[in-house]
């Protein structure tokens, strides 16, 4: 007994592939919308007290998260708290892979580093060291 396979033109095949991948990037891309104006509100109500490592929280989302030797490794999605209300880790998104992928990281071990008009965040760990740690999926929109 054979089964017939319908016979699909490789066009729409791509066709389709290409509008679900655009699918998923449109909500990826709304995702991070929405947690951009999100951190963005916080900032502007935390206002310019310190948050954190002597950092207001609008300066702790504009920096961003640097190994020892100085390279950029991620940046700074979002500014969190504990049940106190005190800054004890950062949304981070890692640089240099894709698709994107956020990570929890502690405030504790942190370093502001400044070079110039711009203030960074040293870190011991390295990029394995964040790829390591378990990843966050952002809410949908």
């Amino acid at each position: 007994m054979t089964i017939a396979k319908p016979n699909m033109h490789p066009f729409i095949l791509a066709t389709c592939a290409a509008a679900l991948l655009a699918a998923c990037n449109d909500k990826n891309e709304a995702a991070e919308d929405k947690l951009e104006r999100a951190a963005e509100t916080s900032a502007t109500v935390a206002g310019p007290l310190p948050a954190a490592l002597g950092l207001s929280e609008a300066q702790l989302l504009e920096a961003d998260i640097v190994g020892a030797d100085g390279k950029e490794l991620g940046d700074v999605a979002q500014v969190l708290r504990d049940a106190d209300d005190k800054v004890d880790r950062l949304l981070v998104e890692i640089d240099g892979i894709g698709p994107d992928r956020y990570v929890h990281v502690p405030v504790q071990g942190l370093k502001p580093v400044v070079r110039g008009t711009d203030t960074d965040l040293e870190t011991s760990m390295t990029k394995a060291d964040l790829m390591a740690l378990a990843e966050v999926q952002l809410p949908a929109p």
